[in-house]
């Protein structure tokens, strides 16, 4: 039985606190960055690897680190996850996620079944259902074939699988696994559902209602505008929807739809990429074969958190550097930087994650903690970011940790040659200078042209973005924000944070209101 004890209560934190800072600056340059690279660097799953070599660490600081993780107990905290035990104490409930790719320990039990044969089944399901779509078996009413998936739902019911989409839209295209074009509805404004559905055929679309409630407002606001559109070009919209969502759901035996795939209270949205809230969307898009490459990757880099070895374990030595960052050295922010197009909404995908998951000041118990925990997380893709927000990073007075990720290889393989290089490698040398320019900066007499340096990076790469190499991403960062969650001792799989506006906006409807509320109400019309 593993023990929970604040961070602030573990000696090894204490000693960690008094091992010396390195100066990242005299670390990077010469022949000393130049080992550094070779040397801190961890093999990951699907081809990937973790370097972190211009993080602000050494072999006493990464000693300290391996410290405080064993006397924090997370391997044996992961070990009680994946066998069952209940882990998120606010909803008091298990965490399954991982189980949704493989089987890491023993048989789970819950609500009568085998939840590793539930998730197969449904995986399964899904799988039927898509291959029937694909093959016009299950058609419009003239007998047409679908040419188009949209996706309604909001919170991880959108920001993991739109960002899986778009990361392996390209590589599906080249690769001919292309099934489907996909479209997202999750905003409840009605511009962002009346731009999606003026651009597409509804005739030949069919729409994925994605909540596990069946009462999320969001979601069955959006449902009813495509009703309505499916209504106006004289559709029967039972034959154009399927539904994600409990068994328990209203939605789940409703005549209102060709078909109801489950999840279950286990899997938190941000964690469902890989169940059924992110399967049926991409099964569809990409057909089932390719989904299941996904969950392979993300397999194989679930048996990499598992390793007790903190060296060969990347997500448990990401999230030990982020804890020392975080907690030793006050950096309160971290800016995720992915070289890849394809990869544009995964910082969207990642704030979610982790600020969801670890933006908690009270411990498991419901104790208020006296220490920092989750750091704020944004990012755009590179080089764009480079004209963007970048300045601060460089020169500006907070410094802000850099998470980047690369790959070798471009998507979709059409490139050109101009001023003796290709676009792939103008991408890749452009991410290689920002490590060494962050870290090493570049002295100038005029202050205005100084670059400190000093500005502590790691970069994840690969040979390509491609399903196994994404699944193998995302549990990376899953298994990084995990880990950190239990050295802070925070449960890291609820959201109450999340309720509070939900809560209010349905006084504000029911014009329940006083104060500012009432006032703000006016302002707005409503």
């Amino acid at each position: 039985m593993a023990n929970w004890k604040n961070l602030d209560t573990l000696k090894s934190f204490d000693d960690l606190k008094t091992v010396k800072h390195v100066d990242l600056v005299s670390a990077m340059s010469g022949e000393n960055g130049a080992n550094r690279v070779k040397n801190y660097s961890v093999k990951m799953a699907a081809g990937l690897s973790y370097n972190y070599a211009a993080k602000e660490v050494d072999d006493d600081v990464l000693k300290a680190l391996e410290a405080l993780a064993k006397e924090a107990e997370l391997s044996e905290k992961f070990e009680a996850l994946y066998n069952g035990e209940v882990i998120n104490t606010g909803e008091k409930r298990m965490v399954l996620h991982q189980l949704t790719r493989g089987q890491l320990g023993e048989n789970v039990m819950a609500d009568g079944v085998n939840k590793r044969d539930f998730y197969l089944n449904e995986q399964k399901r899904i799988a039927e259902f898509a291959n029937k779509v694909h093959s016009g078996e299950i058609a419009n009413a003239k007998g047409e074939k679908f040419t188009t998936v949209v996706q309604i739902g909001i919170g991880g019911s959108d920001l993991g699988p739109r960002a899986m989409y778009l990361a392996l839209e390209n590589w599906a295209r080249r690769t001919g696994n292309f099934k489907m074009e996909a479209k997202f509805i999750s905003n409840v404004d009605p511009d962002d559902a009346s731009a999606v559905l003026n651009g597409i055929d509804v005739a030949h679309s069919i729409f994925i209602l994605v909540s596990k409630s069946g009462t999320t407002l969001e979601t069955l606001t959006n449902e009813s505008f495509v009703i309505d559109a499916l209504k106006k070009a004289g559709l029967d919209s039972s034959k154009h929807m399927i539904a994600v969502t409990s068994e328990t759901s209203p939605l789940a035996k409703s005549d209102n739809y060709l078909e109801a795939f489950f999840m279950d209270d286990y899997i938190g949205g941000r964690y469902s990429s890989t169940s059924g809230v992110g399967g049926a969307v991409l099964s569809l898009a990409f057909g089932p074969d390719v989904f299941a490459q996904f969950l392979d990757g993300a397999a194989e880099e679930d048996k990499l958190a598992a390793n007790k070895n903190i060296f060969e374990n990347p997500a448990m030595l990401d999230a030990m550097i982020g804890v020392y960052e975080r907690n030793i050295l006050g950096y309160g922010s971290t800016a995720v930087l992915p070289y890849s197009q394809g990869l544009s909404r995964f910082p969207a995908h990642l704030q979610q994650l982790d600020m969801e998951s670890n933006g908690k000041s009270v411990n498991r118990f419901g104790e208020p903690i006296n220490y920092v925990t989750g750091p704020i997380i944004f990012g755009e893709p590179g080089t764009n970011g480079q004209h963007s927000f970048y300045q601060l990073l460089h020169q500006g007075t907070d410094i802000i940790p850099l998470q980047f990720i690369g790959f070798k290889n471009s998507q979709l393989q059409n490139d050109v040659n101009i001023q003796d290089s290709t676009s792939q490698q103008k991408l890749c040398a452009n991410v290689a200078a920002q490590i060494v320019a962050f870290a090493c900066g570049k002295k100038d007499e005029n202050l205005n042209k100084n670059f400190k340096g000093g500005r502590p990076s790691s970069i994840i790469i690969g040979e390509e973005l491609n399903p196994k190499s994404l699944g193998a991403l995302l549990s990376h960062f899953e298994n990084k924000v995990m880990f950190q969650g239990f050295v802070w001792n925070i449960n890291s799989f609820d959201q109450e944070g999340v309720q509070l506006g939900k809560v209010l906006a349905k006084k504000v409807l029911a014009h329940e209101t006083d104060g500012a509320l009432a006032e703000y109400s006016k302002l707005l019309n409503i």
